[in-house]
């Protein structure tokens, strides 16, 4: 059952842990920017199994079985399932991080970079909901070295976040802008969870709703934005 599910999807979603705008196609064998290594499968493939069935309800031999492969041959290519879970979550929040600080740095003035930096989360949001799912609720079940690298990328892209929103309205608390960080980098993540909407009109819903939170008026309880 699970090796039908994923092999129905596994081909539209290799671009989940490679992005030629934010990586440098890890593993890559040389046979074009568009053909996704056999590294690069096998991380797909975990990434809708992790998200459909939790890192601990999956095994090796449903990997394997979802790209062709007996279980022990992914330890050709990775050393276990943490070192996979690893990598994926490690992958994604370097994604997040590299992609927000191009985004931001190649705008014109701090509302364009607010919103190049909505619009990048949301489209990474919707277009990798697997991706978004595990590392949501999979963070706890990685070793205690990759939760730490995980923790330090996500804190930096949360400070892009921070940094250009106190850009764009001056005078905005730092303790405010995080906050407001946060509600909106969640408020975007629920995303996986409702299929109510197609993409197109999701997209253009989350975006306005997350430009209008962010940019309201709003007191700290202290008299100071």
């Amino acid at each position: 059952m699970i090796v039908n599910i994923l092999m129905l999807t596994l081909t539209n979603t290799v671009r989940l842990v490679s992005d030629p705008m934010t990586t440098n196609n890890p593993g890559g064998t040389g046979r074009g920017s568009n053909a996704p290594s056999r590294r690069e499968q096998i991380l797909s493939a975990a990434a809708e199994l992790f998200a459909r069935y939790g890192f601990h309800g999956v095994g090796i031999d449903d990997i394997g079985a979802a790209v062709g492969i007996s279980g022990p041959a992914l330890y050709r290519h990775f050393r276990s399932k943490d070192a996979m879970l690893g990598e994926m979550l490690t992958g994604i929040s370097e994604r997040l991080l590299h992609g927000g600080r191009a985004r931001t740095v190649n705008a014109g003035d701090p509302l364009t970079a607010l919103e190049a930096l909505v619009a990048w989360h949301v489209e990474f949001a919707l277009t990798n909901s697997a991706l978004i799912t595990v590392h949501l609720r999979d963070l706890d079940s990685l070793t205690e070295p990759d939760r730490h690298r995980v923790r330090e990328l996500q804190r930096g892209y949360v400070e892009v976040w921070v940094d250009t929103l106190r850009r764009c309205r001056p005078g905005t608390a730092e303790h405010t802008a995080r906050a407001s960080a946060h509600a909106v980098l969640g408020l975007i993540n629920s995303t996986p969870h409702s299929a109510l909407l197609d993409t197109a009109r999701m997209s253009e819903l989350l975006h306005r709703m997350a430009m209008n939170a962010l940019l309201a008026d709003h007191e700290d309880g202290h008299g100071t934005r």
